[in-house]
């Protein structure tokens, strides 16, 4: 990461933490367990438009994160996201490109974000995740970490057209290493990875204000 590049992304980053903490009240748990160095591929639940943002919020390291393809055909926007390393992959069907691109990212040393359930849940729920991440994060050798956003399907849910202020939380679960993920059925590792998600969402319900 270039020097300029990560001037922007610094910057970008901390407009929009003070803007979260303004509308929606963002806090923030548990983010020391995200490895300080070295490539990690975090999982997220995914409840609206401000996830990605979220997790910028979120995480104390830049992230790259996979986007559907079609965030990218809209060139200013294409420009905006590309500058705050997103890359694109196809939904509904196996992208060779985009898991190629993931590993290669990972390998250098990067944190890669993916969003295992699909697409925006419909009713706030944690949907089961995909396998896919698991391959992934063994083939690259990197730790799987699971990240829940809660809040944030009832600031922005999709029946919406704009957002609106609600409290939103955001927390890191337990690092799941390449090791652990290798030695287990991938929809089980998943399943785990799911599991941290609704512990932590539980967690963050019961809690009040201040970030630990």
């Amino acid at each position: 990461m270039n020097a300029p590049r990560r001037a922007w992304y610094a910057l970008l980053q901390q407009v929009a933490r003070v803007l979260f903490v303004v509308v929606f009240g963002i806090r923030v748990y548990h983010r020391h367990r995200l490895p300080r160095r070295g490539g990690v591929l975090v999982v997220a639940n995914h409840q609206s438009y401000l996830d990605p943002i979220l997790a910028a919020v979120g995480m104390p390291r830049p992230y790259h994160p996979m986007a559907r393809e079609s965030l990218f055909r809209f060139a200013p926007f294409r420009w905006l996201i590309r500058s705050l390393y997103a890359f694109p992959v196809r939904r509904g069907r196996a992208d060779v490109a985009a898991v190629r691109e993931a590993m290669r990212r990972l390998k250098a040393g990067a944190v890669v974000l993916m969003f295992p359930e699909g697409t925006r849940t419909r009713d706030g729920s944690i949907r089961p995740l995909h396998g896919g991440p698991v391959a992934i994060a063994v083939r690259a050798a990197v730790p799987l970490v699971p990240m829940v956003i809660d809040g944030a399907f009832e600031a922005w849910p999709r029946t919406r057209p704009l957002p609106r202020p609600h409290t939103i939380r955001v927390a890191c679960g337990r690092p799941v290493s390449a090791a652990q993920a290798a030695a287990g059925d991938p929809d089980d590792v998943m399943a785990g990875l799911r599991q941290q998600m609704l512990d932590l969402q539980a967690e963050l319900r019961r809690m009040g204000a201040g970030a630990v």
